[in-house]
């Protein structure tokens, strides 16, 4: 069953932090894999990447899904990326928009068929004030990947999953679901990964393989870790998984340390050692 789960298996392009497309294809194969999601900002700012789509069909990688980033986020604390995150700030969301829509015509043209980023932190009451704003602007944000026949995923970790199941029930938008990462769940200290993938799960488009330790200091961040090393429970978290009928993709994401490529297969290793 895991066996399964493993042959749908891909690196985030940006936790190798490529300057170019070279960069991202040498650490691709020294991991083993040939999958990935790509981000596509560095498609839209950076001349390096004009040729990311012939480029890498010469090195036989193959993009399956993409990722967009925010104007001015700012992970120091849980406070400052509660106010900096997604698209919340209004003073980024004009550029944010249109960015959003090259980065949606980038991706049609890539042939991705979903694209995952961070919503930003979502209300837990509808009479909240920014509850309608952030309705309307992923709203806007959905229906505009919807042209392009494009899903698009927010990613897991700043609310709990009753919270966030609220909010996409409210949205109501059949090309949204979720991206779920085991680590946030625990980095943001929002409950247990298990559970929140099992309420999760007919949300669930894609899945980020990252490993976290809580924090011991509420309020603060928990700590990311190697694959396998961390209190993500993982013979569980792909049980479970397999047991809710996922069939989309798993990515390794590391975005801490010095030595991601040999983080990324210390936890290839691990997964496959299950």
């Amino acid at each position: 069953m895991i066996n399964s789960l493993l042959q749908r298996v891909g690196v985030c392009s940006w936790s190798l932090q490529p300057a170019t497309p070279q960069d991202l294809f040498r650490g691709l194969k020294e991991i083993g894999l040939s999958h990935v999601i790509i981000a596509l900002d560095p498609l839209r700012e950076n001349p390096a990447w004009s040729d990311y789509s012939a480029e890498a069909g010469r090195a036989g990688v193959k993009s399956i899904s993409g990722m967009f980033g925010t104007i001015g986020e700012d992970y120091t604390t849980l406070d400052s990326i509660r106010l900096t995150g997604g698209v919340v700030p209004d003073a980024h969301w004009e550029a944010n928009w249109a960015n959003i829509q090259t980065n949606a015509k980038i991706a049609s043209a890539l042939g991705l068929k979903l694209v995952m980023f961070h919503a930003g932190f979502l209300p837990h009451e509808s009479s909240d004030p920014a509850h309608a704003k952030l309705i309307d602007r992923l709203g806007k944000i959905a229906d505009l990947f919807a042209a392009y026949k494009i899903d698009v995923a927010f990613e897991t970790g700043q609310e709990d999953a009753p919270t966030l199941i609220e909010f996409l029930n409210a949205l109501n938008r059949p090309n949204v679901g979720v991206n779920f990462d085991p680590a946030n769940m625990i980095l943001y200290d929002k409950g247990d990964p298990i559970k929140a993938m099992e309420q999760l799960a007919p949300w669930i488009k894609q899945v980020h393989l990252k490993d976290a330790n809580r924090t011991k200091t509420p309020g603060t961040w928990g700590e990311e870790v190697t694959l396998g090393t961390g209190q993500v429970p993982w013979k569980k978290f792909m049980e479970t998984l397999t047991a809710q009928g996922f069939n989309g993709w798993l990515y390794y994401e590391r975005e801490a340390g010095q030595q991601r490529v040999a983080d990324i297969v210390a936890g290839h290793r691990h997964l496959l050692g299950l």
